[in-house]
């Protein structure tokens, strides 16, 4: 026999869980710009982070290019970026700015500075985003198979539609845009992965700087686009 207080909090459970994972989705890079807003380019410097994101996400990586290009030694190549990066965190701390971005970096750059250090292969170091972007690419197509496209369900938090799936133009939109960021973790994965096995760890990190924000901010800016059109046509 189903109790009925328990029928009674159901609902209530999921709103709650609806309304959590609606504020993880306001705090998001898609988040900025609501579906339906017109974006701008503001609002994408905020999405990458501003200056201060910009710096923390490209400096470590740079330095690392520019260090083993000039002395193919692994330990100088990784532990630079791992102190520019703890140095992130002390001036975020001391300024009193939110410090869980600089932590989140650090910890991600020691991980790979220890499996670089662990292993004497300067290629190590890209082990984990490797993996970053394979959990990504997993998630957006587990999403597209159930036929609940990542991005659909993220605009769906945002705007509180969550009867988007059943208008076919929005359904079409948010499916094609997940699909562009299947594209965007498949691309890097399929350029990066042959040059972590050919041990070109310049080349790699050449790479990955030019596909990491440049390109997730270009991406970005066209699903805002997209969206953006669906959800204003619909409202016209």
């Amino acid at each position: 026999m189903t109790d009925p207080l328990t029928e009674g909090q159901e609902p209530d459970e999921r709103e709650q869980l609806r309304a959590s994972l609606a504020a993880a989705a306001r705090s998001s890079a898609f988040g900025i710009v609501t579906p339906g807003e017109r974006p701008t380019p503001q609002a994408l410097w905020a999405a990458v982070g501003g200056v201060r994101g910009v710096i923390e996400s490209l400096l470590p990586g740079f330095l690392f290019l520019v260090v083993f290009t000039i002395t193919q030694d692994v330990a100088p190549s990784v532990l630079i970026p791992a102190g520019v990066a703890v140095l992130f965190v002390v001036i975020r701390a001391v300024t009193r700015s939110p410090v869980l971005p600089a932590v989140v970096g650090l910890i991600g750059i020691a991980l790979s500075a220890g499996l670089a250090l662990f292993t004497g292969r300067a290629e190590e170091n890209f082990v984990l985003g490797f993996i970053i972007n394979a959990v990504w690419l997993v998630a957006l197509l587990v999403s597209l198979v159930v036929r609940r496209p990542l991005v659909g369900v993220i605009a769906g938090l945002l705007t509180g539609d969550h009867g988007w799936r059943a208008d076919a133009a929005k359904r079409t939109v948010l499916t094609v845009t997940t699909w562009l960021w299947v594209g965007l973790f498949s691309l890097r994965l399929g350029v990066q992965v042959p040059l972590y096995l050919a041990e070109q760890a310049a080349a790699l990190a050449a790479t990955k700087l030019v596909m990491g924000v440049p390109l997730y901010a270009a991406l970005l800016w066209v699903t805002w686009l997209m969206v953006r059109s669906v959800y204003v046509r619909r409202a016209a």
